[in-house]
């Protein structure tokens, strides 16, 4: 039985910025043991320069495709088939591509249905269904609404809650999670987002989940001494004065 899982990590360099690759590989070594490391790309491209002290110092296989007809992109090829054969011939858990590239997204689901983890860095560019598609997806740009200590946080606040694929997301965790009186466990919603998205807290500013929920005035926190922190969504007034009256 394996202490931790094995992870093979491909990168699409067309679409990687190399200054971030160590911030890739320590968020791959909370999962388990990068055994397989590859990047792609035309290495004779000058765009790529940057890559090459990055290749050497962090033990990446460098995998050449040249440019062969214009609007042709066998770089993406070439990294699928090396995805699939690992598949098929390699004991390995956890799937990582680093790409903002939603060309990958069939090899994605590929990944999922073979049982794979699928952990994926890109830019904001990203589209969204590929970062759905994966397990997890983390943007190496800053955050949208990255926290500043001189932005008010009630700017912050109102940031956040025009996002509506956000505040749905996690409005709906808490209505799968909570037991009957509103409240939700942190634990849980966290979890249930996890199955449901490619979700992550820092894609918004925020190290932990409970900052993001504090941030957002929709919903309320508390400390349980069994259950640990709690969530719920915020009453409004009209609702408070209903309960009161009643």
């Amino acid at each position: 039985m394996k202490d931790k899982d094995t992870i093979a990590l491909f990168i699409d360099a067309d679409n990687a910025p190399a200054r971030k690759i160590e911030t890739v590989l320590s968020e791959l070594a909370l999962y388990g043991v990068v055994n397989i490391r590859k990047a792609y790309g035309n290495w004779k491209n000058a765009n790529l320069k940057p890559w090459e002290d990055i290749l050497h110092e962090y033990a990446i296989q460098p995998v050449q495709q040249f440019d062969l007809a214009k609007g042709k992109n066998a770089t993406d090829m070439a990294l699928v088939i090396d995805v699939m054969d690992v598949l098929y011939t390699k004991d390995i858990d956890v799937i990582c591509l680093v790409s903002s590239d939603c060309d990958f997204m069939p090899l994605v689901t590929r990944c999922l249905a073979d049982g794979k983890q699928v952990v994926g860095f890109g830019e904001r560019k990203a589209s969204l269904p590929f970062v759905n598609s994966c397990s997890k997806f983390l943007y190496l740009d800053p955050p949208l609404q990255e926290v500043k200590e001189e932005v008010p946080i009630a700017i912050h606040a109102k940031n956040l809650k025009g996002d509506t694929r956000l505040i749905n997301l996690l409005r709906q965790a808490i209505d799968a999670v909570e037991t009957g009186d509103g409240w939700a466990s942190l634990g849980g919603v966290g979890s249930h987002i996890s199955n449901h998205a490619s979700f992550d807290p820092r894609n918004y500013g925020f190290r932990k989940l409970s900052d993001l929920f504090a941030a957002i005035d929709l919903f309320e926190l508390k400390k349980n001494e069994k259950s640990g922190l709690m969530v719920r969504h915020r009453k409004s007034v009209s609702q408070i004065k209903k309960i009161v009256e009643l």
